[in-house]
C-alpha cells in the first residue's frame, strides 16, 4: 500500500480513444465544416479530473501503437497521471469517436472500434502491482463488451478487491457500442453486485430499471448489500444519494452549458478524490453532502467549455467558483 505521507493511489481501468468534436455545434456529423481532435474515453477523464484536483491517479488500459495512442500516453504523464499500466498494442489502432454536439451541449456518437486497441488488453499485460496499490478502483462498462477485455476487467477487478481497493463503477452507457440493449443491460449488470460506489445518470437510472419514473424507488431498486453509495446524477438538476442509512439530493450549479463531455467524470473525479483520502465520509451525510456539492461545482465548471479534458477544472478554479456561489 502507498508509503505514508504519500496520497492514496485512484486506479482508472478502461478505454482512452480520441474524440473528433464539430467546430460548430447543433449541426449533424455530415454536416460539420471541422472537427477538433480531443482526447477522451470516461476512466481516462476520471484519472485526469483526480489528478487535477491535487489527487494521485493512474490508468490502466491498451493504446494503439500509433501517433494517437503515444500523443494520449503523453496527456495522461503531463497531467500527472501514473503511466505504468498502459499497454500498446502493435496491430490495432487507437479507438476514435466522432461526437456531434446539439445545441444544448448534449451529445451523440459514431465510433471506429473494430477492432481498436483498448478491446484486446489481455489478462496477463496486467500491471497486478499497480492495481493492488489502489485505494480506490474505478471502472466502467464499455470494457465489458468483448473479449480479452472482458477477462481482463474482471481480472484486475478481483485483484483490486482482494488488494482491500475500493471498487467503483460508472456504467457510462454508450449504446452503439453493444450488440443489443439487452446485452448491454445484461453485461453491465453482471458486475453490479461487487462496487461499493456506484454513479448512474438519470438517463442510465431509465435504461437499466425499465422505469421513466426518477424518484427514490426507482433509484432504490437498484441498491445491493454490498453498495456504501448509490448516485444518481441529473444533469442540471443536480444529484441524489443513496447511503446505508440516509439519503437526499444536492442542489446544481446553474451555467452556460457549451459542451456536457466529461461533466460526469469531473463529478466522480472529485468524488473520489475526497473519499479515498478519508472513506468515513460515506457514513456522514453533512460531510458526504460537502463533497458532493464540491463535485458538482467540478461538473458545472466542466460544461462550461469545449472537450472533456481540457475543461477539467483543478481545485483553485473550483474554490474560486464557490466562493462567488
Amino acid at each position: 500500500m502507498a508509503s505514508t505521507g504519500e496520497k492514496p493511489l485512484i486506479v482508472s481501468f478502461g478505454e482512452m480513444l480520441i474524440d473528433f468534436v464539430p467546430t460548430e455545434s447543433g449541426v449533424s456529423l455530415a454536416e460539420a465544416p471541422g472537427f477538433l481532435k480531443a482526447p477522451g474515453g470516461a476512466p481516462a477523464n476520471v484519472a485526469i479530473a483526480v489528478s487535477r484536483l491535487g489527487g494521485r491517479s493512474a490508468f490502466v488500459g491498451k493504446l494503439g501503437d500509433d501517433e494517437f495512442g503515444h500523443m494520449l500516453a503523453g496527456i495522461l504523464r503531463k497531467n500527472g497521471v501514473v503511466d505504468q499500466g498502459i499497454n500498446f498494442d502493435t496491430g490495432a489502432r487507437t479507438a476514435l469517436a466522432f461526437v456531434t454536439l446539439k445545441a444544448d451541449g448534449d451529445r451523440e456518437f459514431m465510433f471506429y472500434r473494430n477492432p481498436s486497441a483498448d478491446m484486446l488488453l489481455r489478462p496477463d499485460e496486467l500491471n497486478l502491482e499497480l492495481i493492488r496499490s489502489a485505494k480506490v478502483f474505478h471502472y466502467g462498462s464499455i470494457s465489458l463488451i468483448v473479449e480479452p477485455c472482458r477477462s481482463a476487467h474482471l481480472k484486475a477487478m478481483e485483484v483490486a478487491k482482494e488488494a482491500g481497493a475500493l471498487l467503483s463503477y460508472d456504467p457510462n452507457l454508450r449504446e452503439p457500442l453493444w450488440p443489443s440493449k439487452e446485452e448491454a443491460k445484461t453485461q453491465i449488470m453482471s458486475i453490479w453486485d461487487k462496487a461499493e460506489i456506484i454513479k448512474v445518470s438519470d438517463v442510465e437510472l431509465e435504461f437499466l430499471t425499465g422505469s421513466n419514473k426518477i424518484d427514490d424507488e426507482t433509484a432504490m431498486s437498484l441498491w445491493h448489500p454490498n453498495l456504501k453509495l448509490l448516485l444518481v446524477t441529473l444533469g442540471e438538476k443536480g444529484c441524489r444519494y443513496y447511503a446505508k442509512n440516509f439519503r437526499g439530493s444536492v442542489d446544481p450549479f446553474h451555467v452556460n452549458a457549451v459542451d456536457t463531455t466529461g461533466a460526469g467524470d469531473s463529478f466522480v473525479g472529485a468524488l473520489l478524490n475526497k473519499i479515498a483520502e478519508d472513506q468515513s465520509i460515506l457514513e456522514n451525510e453533512e460531510r458526504l453532502r460537502k463533497v458532493l456539492r464540491f463535485a458538482n461545482a467540478c461538473g458545472a465548471i466542466t460544461t462550461t467549455k469545449k472537450g472533456a479534458i481540457p475543461a477539467l477544472p483543478s481545485e483553485a478554479e473550483v474554490l474560486s467558483f464557490l466562493e462567488k456561489k
